[in-house]
């Protein structure tokens, strides 16, 4: 046998070696793909999948199907992903609570993070500390003055014990002294109407949640809780402009498959998603939504969940919360 004949049989046993694997690959996907929103509709994480639902399909040449499970602040439907086979067919659409859940809840059925793949963090929103326009304070120093006068008086509203906005305002208290009374309420909806209705000093909540009365005058924004200013809100200092250091607390979107993907399905999906986020229309719902759009690849996303979970697992020990 001579020497190019046996490269050319070495070479042709490795192309039979590996076109199962080509085959594999070219074949996702090659059914309907699932995408569970862990909330009711109507939320922000429904909105997200339901608005990349249609470009998604085209895009892959699939159904493309959006679940809602709700329950359990996001895990229940989360868990059903780290769950899942992991061939492609299975994600989920994420928000902030997915990195306080495992210290709210210990028995999720799941580790977050050896058992989940983040492949995508959409973008980032800070939330914004208002008061009712009824109230003599405007700014946050009135505010914190009058917070100091009459300490356990002053209610601020979240959307639930133990949210990010609950958590936040543990973290402010326990930095400036400040005592706040905690008002939970039971969603975004409930808390908007109390909001409206002047039922708390306080309300904080992302922008989309309380921003039309914002936008109104019926709230008046105090301020926003990322390091930075958002786009959304550039008139609205930051706590750090405030005086408060060291807070940078925003709400996130991301999506997220389970463990041990092929890396051929990452980079698909991961390439289609930010596709579809390029699409005019789309970049200009999700702004509307108060979601600053900054994609974040694997790497970058789970470094900022494990970040997220370390610092608000923190919180939640240090003031012994739990969820409601």
């Amino acid at each position: 046998m001579t020497t190019s004949t046996r490269r050319l049989l070495l070479a042709g046993g490795a192309t039979l070696l590996a076109a199962p694997a080509l085959r594999a690959q070219s074949a996702w996907p090659s059914g309907p793909i699932r995408i569970i929103a862990p909330f009711p509709p109507g939320g922000s994480t429904d909105a997200l999948a339901r608005l990349l639902q249609q470009p998604l399909s085209q895009s892959l040449g699939v159904p493309v199907i959006v679940e809602n499970r709700a329950g359990a602040s996001g895990s229940l439907g989360t868990a059903a992903v780290a769950r899942s086979a992991p061939d492609g067919n299975t994600w989920v659409l994420v928000f902030d609570t997915h990195a306080v859940n495992p210290a709210l809840i210990p028995n999720m059925g799941f580790d977050t993070e050896r058992d989940l793949t983040p492949l995508l963090q959409f973008g980032t929103a800070p939330m914004v500390l208002t008061a009712h326009s009824t109230r003599p304070y405007k700014d946050w120093a009135a505010m914190a003055a009058a917070a100091r006068v009459r300490p356990d008086t002053l209610t601020y509203g979240t959307i639930g014990n133990g949210s990010l906005a609950h958590l936040t305002m543990a973290l402010v208290g326990r930095t400036t002294g400040l005592q706040l009374v905690h008002v939970p309420y039971r969603g975004g909806g409930p808390l908007a109407a109390a909001a409206l209705a002047g039922e708390v000093d306080l309300p904080i909540a992302t922008r989309p949640a309380i921003g039309v009365h914002v936008d109104s005058g019926v709230l008046v924004a105090l301020a926003q809780t990322g390091s930075t200013r958002s786009p959304t809100m550039p008139n609205v200092p930051t706590l750090a402009e405030c005086g408060v250091a060291g807070i940078d607390a925003r709400a996130f979107w991301g999506f997220l498959g389970p463990a041990n993907l092929p890396a051929a399905v990452k980079q698909r999906m991961e390439a289609e998603l930010r596709k579809a986020l390029e699409i005019e229309t789309v970049r200009t719902r999700v702004t509307n939504l108060g979601i600053d759009l900054e994609p974040q690849g694997e790497e970058a996303f789970r470094a900022f969940l494990s970040r997220q979970i370390r610092t608000w697992g923190q919180v939640v020990r240090e003031n012994n919360i739990r969820p409601d």
